[in-house]
């Protein structure tokens, strides 16, 4: 039995990315992934390229995740998402790996946070904690079981209370 081997590759993001970027998010999320809450904070500004990831297998995008510069309260982070990958590549690690990636990326740029509205399940093992009910405030109605925060730097809860917006890079 002949096995194909995958050549995966780590990149970042580049404007030549973004039609197949584009057909990921459709694949995964759909239409009503223009509704929800973090899109809105997405529509307010532009994501960050330089902390923004795509994987490829043998030259095919095959998943991405995008980093949008934030003010929480008075953090300065980022939030991550959309996290997608194709049907064909998923449950390989591939998902975790660009998470890793990217959080280590805004860690290095000096980011405070990294705030996403996600599964606990998946993203607590990658450094992803609940913030407390109410903390922050999202431009729509969002699960506030869902919103997660990976600490970046010190006192980052303490000073989470207030709005979530886009931020100037």
């Amino acid at each position: 039995m002949f096995q194909k081997k995958h050549d995966l590759v780590y990149l970042t993001e580049d404007a030549t990315h973004s039609d197949a970027i584009d057909l990921i998010n459709r694949e995964a999320f759909g239409p009503g992934r223009f509704t929800r809450a973090a899109a809105r904070i997405r529509e307010q500004g532009p994501h960050d390229r330089s902390l923004s990831f795509v994987c490829a297998d043998d030259g095919e995008t095959i998943a991405s995740v995008r980093m949008t510069p934030v003010m929480a309260g008075t953090v300065r982070g980022h939030l991550l998402g959309p996290l997608a990958v194709r049907p064909s590549h998923k449950n390989k690690g591939i998902g975790r790996e660009l998470v890793r990636i990217a959080v280590e990326a805004a860690r290095r740029k000096g980011s405070e946070a990294v705030f996403l509205v996600g599964d606990p399940p998946y993203y607590g093992p990658l450094g992803f904690e609940p913030v407390a009910y109410g903390v922050l405030e999202f431009p729509g109605p969002v699960d506030a079981a869902r919103i997660l925060v990976a600490p970046l730097a010190d006192n980052v809860h303490a000073r989470l209370p207030g709005l979530i917006a886009w931020r100037p890079i």
